[in-house]
């Protein structure tokens, strides 16, 4: 899997960032492995303030306010085969809010690095077609955020 990092918020030291970017390339490969995808893919993430994510937010969505993680997925499934891999390994652009996950953090009593990989990995999962409007399709989502984050060994406290 290839993962792109955008460091577009300055909070996290670079010091930090080669950490933090293993933990996040490995929840995504595992986030995308777990849902039976192959792991060649290609993925974007930005790591952005609250000015930026509400700026998406409302241009891409039209809901005019900051939001911890929005994800694009660049293309659709192949038609002829519904679960099968995407047409070529770009899966898509995940935008997380770093305020928003130290926030959210801070909220649920765990680690900043928790509720990073935890908004990766559901970003990932919506970039494969996961989504939780319905009961069930939330259900689903959740059981597969949970699973990659119990391998992580990051776990809810």
């Amino acid at each position: 899997m290839i993962l792109d990092i955008a460091w577009e918020e300055e909070s996290i030291l670079p010091e930090r960032r080669k950490q933090l970017a293993a933990m996040l390339n490995q929840a995504i490969e595992e986030g995308i492995r777990r849902s039976g995808r192959s792991d060649e893919a290609e993925v974007s993430l930005m790591l952005v303030n609250d000015q930026r994510i509400h700026a998406l937010n409302l241009e891409y969505r039209g809901v005019d306010r900051p939001t911890d993680v929005l994800s694009f997925a660049l293309q659709e499934e192949m038609e002829e085969e519904p679960d099968s891999d995407f047409a070529d390994g770009m899966l898509g652009d995940i935008v997380i809010s770093v305020p928003r996950a130290r926030a959210q953090a801070e909220e649920y009593g765990h680690s900043f690095e928790r509720e990073l990989v935890y908004l990766a990995v559901h970003g990932t999962l919506h970039l494969l077609g996961y989504d939780h409007e319905e009961e069930t399709a939330k259900l689903e989502m959740r059981r597969k955020e949970e699973e990659v984050m119990a391998l992580l060994k990051l776990e809810r406290a």
